[in-house]
Order: structure tokens, then sequence, then C-alpha cells
């Protein structure tokens, strides 16, 4: 596996900010994100533009639609030529299905449960208070439909790793360094960057704890330091 770990989420709607950071710190990450807020402002053009600064990108759209939008969508998407993108786990047996029908560069995660709910939240929209039980169920669909990967908080990284094997790829949001502290933070299911690695992530998706910083280089370098 690449000895790269963090993927830095690039939401914002300046993309000028933006491609300052990711200059500067482009060789000490593995990929960036692309997400709802840069992608919708920015489009096609500004995926592009960070292209050029690192083709590693990780477009995360989240598709969740019917089969045929999705298996469309997806071959829109392929000639964009991200190294990762998502869908919702939840979308369905047909939609999983769909979704790697036209799959050659770009590999598939499926996201399992948002890292913004809790188990009040989650017991409201799957009728299930165990998160566990709802995300074992979910990445046991993704590897039997063939998707490359889950999207999980490092909460139920053990316990996912276990299910889906070593050659699965699991990519996690709701990370935190230590050091960290903001006034508004909707990630409930958080951990550390190292904890996260030792459980058995693959990539590790930080935005704001880099990208807020007064000094992006120093937060990824420590970063990548606790994890060596």
């Amino acid at each position: 596996m690449n000895s790269k770990k963090i993927i830095v989420a690039l939401d914002s709607n300046d993309i000028n900010k933006i491609k300052k950071i990711a200059n500067l710190i482009k060789k000490e990450v593995y990929a960036f994100k692309i997400g709802y807020e840069f992608f919708f402002n920015f489009g096609i053009d500004g995926y592009n533009q960070i292209k050029k600064i690192k083709p590693k990108i990780f477009l995360d759209l989240k598709l969740h639609d019917i089969p045929n939008t999705v298996k469309q969508g997806i071959k829109a998407i392929e000639k964009l030529r991200p190294t990762f993108t998502s869908i919702h786990i939840s979308g369905g047996d047909e939609m999983l299905k769909s979704s790697v029908i036209n799959r050659r560069n770009t590999k598939i995660l499926g996201v399992s449960i948002l890292t913004s709910l809790n188990k009040d939240q989650v017991n409201k929209y799957y009728n299930e208070d165990d998160i566990d039980k709802v995300v074992k169920k979910f990445v046991r669909c993704a590897k039997n439909y063939n998707l490359n990967g889950v999207v999980c908080s490092p909460k139920e990284i053990k316990y996912v790793r276990k299910e889906v094997g070593r050659d699965f790829i699991i990519v996690t949001p709701g990370i935190r360094p230590e050091t960290y502290n903001s006034t508004f933070d909707d990630q409930k299911r958080t951990l550390t960057p190292k904890k996260a690695i030792d459980l058995g992530a693959d990539f590790l998706v930080i935005g704001r704890p880099i990208t807020e910083s007064k000094n992006p280089l120093e937060v990824v370098k420590k970063i990548n330091q606790s994890l060596n």
C-alpha cells in the first residue's frame, strides 16, 4: 500500500485559496478529495485544475439514485479518471450491481453510514439502534457486489476490516488530530489519525484541520510523522 495515507478534502468556494494549499501540500498527501461544494462551484474545469496539481483525485459525489441513472453517472465520471468515486450502499442491490458495469479506471467506494450521524439519528432513519450492525450489513453488500472499498467512520474500522479482508479498501473520514479544536464540528464519530491507521484504515480523509489551519503543510507533516 502507498506510504502516503492522507486524502485532503478540498471543501471550499475559494478556488485560489484551495489551489494554493494544494500546491503547498501535494507531495505530502496521497490524493485530494473533491466533493459537492467544490464541484458544484467550479465544475469540471475546477476539477481539472486540481488534477493538474495532483492526478490522484477522490471525486466524492456519493451517487444514490435508480440503477440506470447511477450506471450512466459512473460512465460519465470515468471520463474524468478520478482514482476513487463514491456511491451510497443503501441504494440497493440493483444500484450496486449497475455501478460496477462500466468501471475501468476508477475504484468505487461504498458509503456506509455518514460520520455526521450518531446513534439516535441512525435509529431514526435506519430503524436500528446498533450502528455496528447496520455498517456490517452494508459492507458485506459492498463486497458481495464487487465494489473496491468502503467509506466508514473510524469507530467501525476494526470490525469492517474483519468483514472485508485485507485487500478491500477502507477510506475513513471523521479524522481529528489531537491538537484540533473547533467551535463547530459536525463529525460525530471521530478518532485520531494514528488510531485509525492502527485499526486498519488504508486512507484518511482530513479537511478542515488542514485547510483551515494557519500552516497546512506543517499540519500534514506532523500527521505523517505520527503515522510513521
